[in-house]
């Protein structure tokens, strides 16, 4: 496996020691650890800028402005788009509901959603319009027969699920967005899980797509939305306010070109600030070095979970088109919060338990909850070895306990 010693000087966290020993974390799948160099962008634009943007003349909103752009820029080269198509929004799901809140849809339209989706990528929908479910297969986001016959409906909207934050299962989003548009749907893409391990090349057929900066080393807070042209023509906004227009008087106003129609009042600066420092880590590290982390931490869960019998993993244990998460059912335990709880106690061990918001998911594959364990780029094989030995432990303690 290769080495994660490189990096793990960087993270401030991994320092911490518990009551149980050093810190484990394997919760990344739902936020990421931050660099020292994200922590001191953040700080430095408090220590030394601190300004707002595109509002004033002053050197210091000029200094603001230039570095907001700058990471604009970054994210929509990053995806092969102008800067003009890239939104920043509060997170994923800010971003989803911009879109959903903001088509032209009526309560007969309907949209049809990938049952793994994350509900952020479900509800706004399913609060407007009538929803299909596009069923999972066992190596994908989304069954091939199940999508056809989606299709075959007219669905106005076809959301797909980048990478699953439950099976890690990745999505062939240049296939199927290039179907969903041909079927005449607007296609909406939720890249959460994906964008810390790559960010796609926005292809013509996707319409929108959606991630979080606190997924891929950056601060909570802000996100990023891609909107195609085609798409910014058709969206009201949600809000409006300073920054929204480029005039208003007494009788009417005139909304200012995309991106800034979308981002109302004043953004999230610093997290704008963390967010390119995030970006800088990770092309420093490059998409070949991040890819070889991920097969290297896949293979090793997918060996651990498959020598444990009392184990049931999600989505199988198959490595193809998948990322390094992995959600096990224990046998005999039918509340994971337990587990999580007790390692985190007596191991040290950061994971989580739940239904990580798709419950329709768990729900079709007769599954009450899952534990889920999410390796980054600087976790070790160590680290992973301890926390299946932590569980052979565990296990038949609190299996007892549940008869």
């Amino acid at each position: 496996m290769t080495a994660a010693v490189d990096f793990r000087a960087d993270f401030p966290v991994l320092r911490r020691v518990v009551d149980a020993g050093p810190l484990v974390y394997l919760d990344n799948a739902a936020t990421s650890l931050k660099p020292q160099s994200v922590i001191d962008a953040m700080a430095g634009y408090y220590d030394s800028v601190s300004a707002n943007i595109h509002r004033g003349k002053h050197i210091l909103s000029e200094e603001a402005s230039e570095r907001f752009e700058q990471v604009r820029a970054r994210i929509a080269a990053r995806l092969g788009v102008p800067p003009r198509n890239i939104v920043f929004t509060t997170n994923t799901t800010d971003g989803i509901n911009l879109v959903a809140s903001g088509l032209p849809l009526t309560e007969t339209d309907l949209v049809a959603i990938p049952l793994d989706a994350h509900h952020s990528a479900q509800l706004p929908w399913r609060e407007r319009c009538r929803t299909v479910w596009l069923a999972a297969s066992p190596y994908a986001t989304v069954d091939e027969e199940s999508f056809r016959a989606a299709l075959d409906r007219s669905p106005r909207v076809v959301v797909l699920t980048a990478a699953s934050n439950v099976t890690g299962h990745t999505a062939d989003l240049d296939r199927l967005t290039a179907q969903a548009r041909e079927a005449g749907a607007w296609t909406v893409v939720d890249a959460a899980q994906l964008a810390p391990h790559r960010l796609p090349r926005i292809g013509e057929s996707v319409d929108a797509l959606a991630f979080s900066a606190h997924k891929m080393l950056g601060p909570t807070g802000i996100g990023v939305l891609y909107l195609s042209d085609r798409l910014i023509e058709e969206l009201t906004p949600s809000k409006l306010g300073g920054g929204t227009v480029d005039w208003a008087d007494e009788h009417e106003f005139r909304l200012r070109r995309a991106p800034y129609r979308f981002e109302p009042g004043t953004p999230n600066i610093s997290g704008v600030y963390g967010l390119g420092a995030a970006l800088e880590y990770l092309d420093a590290i490059g998409e070949a070095e991040l890819a070889a982390r991920d097969q290297d931490l896949l293979t090793v869960l997918l060996a651990q979970a498959k020598s444990r019998p009392y184990l049931t993993v999600l989505g199988g244990l198959s490595d193809r088109d998948r990322l390094p998460v992995l959600t096990v059912a224990l046998r005999g335990v039918p509340d994971p919060s337990t587990i999580a709880r007790a390692l985190s106690d007596s191991y040290g061990v950061m994971c989580r338990s739940g239904y990580f918001c798709a419950q329709p998911y768990f729900a079709a594959h007769g599954q009450t909850a899952g534990l889920r364990i999410a390796p980054y780029l600087y976790n070790t094989e160590g680290e992973i070895e301890h926390t299946f030995a932590a569980l052979d432990e565990l296990h038949p303690l609190l299996a007892e306990r549940a008869r």
